[in-house]
This record gives structure tokens, sequence and C-alpha cells, in this order.
């Protein structure tokens, strides 16, 4: 029976790993695996999550199921880390929040529970965006579609040509939104530009969709969900995927979360109840583990601390190494300004190359990267950017 089935294709990112791992050129980079590395090319494990796990192995008694939602102490911290203390939608019981095997979990589940509220809505993501989005969306029952958001030319936002297309969307249709970071281009929209959109979404009566992957990782813990707090005063209805690999360093153990704002407590209790049964029918349970640490580390006054400052520590890294990698190509070449890098937030930018170069920074520099151009700014560090920069400079 099996003979019936054609070779799956390789995902482009993944394949790299291979490549990059068959090449035994000294100075070679990888640029397109979407990990965090500290300058010394590691992916570390973080201080506050091994003070946690230290934690959990003294006090843990049993192995039986966590409740089908998960552990309570994740979803109250994760909670109040998304809507702050003060959020009037969680006080009123409007909001729900379950445990999830990692982001993609989240938005798997999130878009299970949009088909069920709407067979057949229409739901838009960005282009570009990230490519698992459209696989986890796909199967159930929303018709996917797209608006426009990142101009390669100007390595701008195209903030009107999406705000006309959600304007062109029938009411109670759906958009998913990146949160700060984007993925794959590195552009966030400001604080003014959400505010706008957020009366947009409510003019036309469209419920956003927001994958929050990168928190903390722009511009601040608080400031990096500012805008999902003011959709959730201006908004009756939205769902939140999120993800707890890049900020906690936590990718194989998969953490996640999705939660649901509903316009009454009735309507967020009837949601949730859809969502543990979108669950059970995926995983049954969630895994316990990486949950656990996060759980711990945010009811935990001093490991909080020390999480907020690798946090910080992690960010300014990135933000930092923008600011060189776009001087040093700037420095060596006067063909195109790169000072966009920049400017833009999280570990992704478009480089705006073409696939000839991408390929000649692979074959002659060793040198990986997607051929989108997406890079990784978390492979770059002192070692290797004066390099980098060099390479990028001989190929344009």
């Amino acid at each position: 029976m099996f003979e019936t089935l054609e070779r799956f294709p390789v995902d482009p990112i993944l394949g790299l790993i291979s490549a990059y791992a068959a090449d035994h050129n000294p100075r070679k980079i990888d640029l397109g695996v979407g990990v965090y590395k500290d300058e010394q090319g590691r992916t570390p494990i973080l201080a506050a999550v091994k003070a946690a796990e230290r934690i959990r192995l003294e006090v843990e008694d049993t192995k039986t199921y966590y409740p089908q939602a998960g552990n309570p102490v994740f979803n109250r911290e994760v909670q109040r880390l998304l809507f702050g203390d003060d959020s009037k939608a969680c006080a009123e019981q409007r909001v729900h929040t379950v445990q999830t095997p990692g982001g993609s979990g989240a938005v798997k589940v999130g878009a299970m529970l949009l088909g069920l509220a709407r067979p057949g809505a229409k739901i838009l993501v960005s282009d570009p965006t990230w490519i698992n989005h459209k696989a986890l969306l796909a199967n159930s029952d929303l018709d996917i579609g797209s608006y426009p958001y990142y101009d390669s030319a100007s390595n701008r936002v195209r903030f009107d040509d999406m705000k006309a297309a959600i304007a062109a969307l029938p009411p109670r249709s759906y958009v998913l939104l990146q949160g700060c970071c984007h993925n794959p281009s590195g552009a966030d929209l400001t604080l003014a530009q959400w505010r706008e959109l957020a009366a947009l979404l409510r003019q036309h009566e469209v419920v956003p969709f927001v994958d929050i992957a990168y928190h903390g990782l722009a511009i601040g813990v608080d400031e990096d969900v500012a805008y999902l707090r003011l959709l959730a005063v201006e908004l009756p209805e939205l769902v939140v995927a999120y993800s707890c690999s890049k900020n906690f360093g936590l990718y194989r153990e998969r953490v996640g979360a999705v939660s649901v704002v509903g316009a009454t407590r009735d309507i967020a209790d009837n949601a949730l109840s859809q969502i543990l049964g979108v669950a059970r029918r995926l995983y049954s349970v969630p895994p316990a583990h990486g949950q656990t640490i996060v759980g711990t580390i945010l009811s935990t006054p001093q490991l909080r601390a020390s999480w907020l400052a690798e946090l910080t520590e992690m960010r300014e890294r990135l933000n930092g190494m923008r600011r060189e990698v776009a001087a040093a190509i700037n420095a060596r070449q006067q063909q195109r300004d790169f000072g966009f890098i920049a400017g833009q937030y999280g570990m992704f930018s478009f480089l705006g190359l073409s696939v000839e170069q991408i390929r000649r920074l692979r074959n002659e520099f060793s040198i990986y990267m997607v051929e989108t151009s997406r890079i990784n700014v978390a492979g770059l560090n002192p070692g290797n950017i004066d390099y980098f920069a060099d390479a990028v400079a001989a190929v344009l």
C-alpha cells in the first residue's frame, strides 16, 4: 500500500542543517536555523531554567497526568505575562489560557477553534509569513488567503495595503497577526499602527489571531505585548498563540499556550470547552517538563528576575548585532543601504539578495541561508561578522 506515497519535500530550512554539518570549512556560518545563539555560537540553557529544573526534581512526586488544560501555574503565569495584572478582560474571567505542545501546537489548536466557531471563514496571513503557518492552518475548515505585509524594495511594512486587504474581508472573518519580531522580515508594526489596526478590526468585525513567538526579544517584556493588551481592551474577541521556545530557550521541550478572549464569560467558557475538545482529539494531554519549568520561573520572584536579566542580555545582543552588521556591510560597499537591518527586531531580516548571490555565499564562502535571503542575525558574532560582511560585499 505504501508504494502510493510520494517523497515529502525537504524543508528548505531543515535541509540547510545537513549541508552545513557536511561543510568542513572552519569559517562556515549558519544563518538559516531559527534558534538563538550567543557570541560563542552556542544555544545555551538559561541559568533560570537550570535552577527551576533542580527544584522540579526535588519536589516532583508523581508522573500522573496534568489536567487536560495543562499545568495550572503555567497557564496562570503566562496569562498574566501576556495580558498584565490589571487586565479588565481577565478580571471579568473572559480569558482562558491552555497549555499546548509548543507554539506550533498553539497555532494548530487556535486554528481549529476558529474553524469550529465559523466553518469556512476566511483567514488572512501576512505575505511573507513563517513557512509553517499555512500548513498549521490547513485542515481546520478555514479559507486561507494572504494580506500584503512587507515591501522588499523599501524594507518597510506595507501598512496601507495591509489595511485595505483586511477592510475588504467579510464580517466575522479572521486575520493572523504576528506580534513582535516578525518572522521572516523582522519588520514590526508600531504601537500607533496597532491602535489604528484595532479600530479597523472592530469596524469590520474581524477577529485577530495573534501569534507571539519572540516575546521579550524586541524592546522589552511589557513593551512587546503592549499591542496585545490594547487589542484586549478595544476588541471583544481574540485568540493568541504563544511560544516559550525562544525567550526561555526551551526549544526541544515544546512549551506553548493558546489563549482565548470572549465577549462574555459564558462565551469564553464555551470556547474553552471547545479548545479542550480539540486538544483531546490531537494529543489528549500536554507534556509536563517544560511547562513546569516556565511556571516555576514566572511564579518565583528570584528566578523571574534571573530570567528577565538573561532575556535582556539576549535582546541586547540581537539589537546590537543588528547595528553592527548594518554598519559593517555599509562600510564595505555603496551599492545598497543595509541600515534597515538596525531598525528591525528579533532574529530575522531579509538581505534582499538574489538566489544567485545566495548560492555564491554558500558555495564560495560557506555561508548558509535560505534562498529568500532571510538570515538569522543570532548566527553572527564578533568572530565572524567581518568575514560575513566581506562576503556579502563580494557578491553584490
